[in-house]
């Protein structure tokens, strides 16, 4: 396998642009290939297989997504409370939709996940490890609630997400609104 990481993120970031606009039965080795402007073959050279090329997309779409440290320690300095939590999440929306592909692409691998058991073990160890560590935050910064309202909040925001980024049940509410309530009936019932 080749090894220049550069060119690894390069074709990665292309994998996810392919993913996110010709979903998993366009996401080719050719069709990366393509999108990154690189000779015919490059991709096979880094990712030798679908499923390894499925697995470095699964290993760099949350690389991207990340949140940026200087927003975490801005909001880090807070004492804890509901709007506190609802910024965190606000945050989340931003980034998730600030680049929309990005976004689909995660569904897309999502869905793919749910059809081949190799990249289920691997895209589910990264899920269960983000919750897991969304938890740690969260008990670490003193933030209403616990793992179950986290999971509940992740469960809303990815409904939220979907209808956002694919066809939406245009409700019309304001998406600002509709993250303030859900952290306001999600946590603060349950801990109120």
């Amino acid at each position: 396998m080749a090894r220049n990481p550069e060119r690894r993120t390069l074709l990665a970031d292309a994998g996810l642009r392919v993913l996110a606009e010709a979903g998993a039965r366009g996401l080719t080795h050719r069709a990366v290939d393509a999108e990154a402007g690189v000779p015919t073959g490059t991709t096979s050279n880094y990712f030798p297989s679908r499923a390894a090329l499925l697995a470095g997309l699964a290993e760099r779409i949350f690389d991207r997504i990340a949140p940026d440290p200087a927003v975490l320690a801005d909001l880090g300095r807070r004492e804890p409370s509901l709007a506190l939590m609802t910024d965190y999440l606000r945050d989340i929306v931003a980034r998730t939709t600030r680049e929309p592909g990005l976004t689909r692409a995660l569904f897309e691998l999502r869905l793919e996940a749910a059809r081949r058991p190799e990249l289920r073990a691997a895209l589910g160890g990264v899920l269960r490890q983000g919750y897991a560590d969304d938890v740690a935050h969260h008990t670490a910064a003193g933030l209403p609630g616990g793992a179950y309202e986290v999971a509940l909040l992740h469960f809303a925001v990815d409904g939220l997400l979907l209808d956002l980024l694919t066809t939406s049940i245009d409700a019309g509410f304001d998406t600002d609104q509709v993250v303030s309530d859900l952290v306001s009936r999600l946590v603060g019932e349950a801990t109120g």
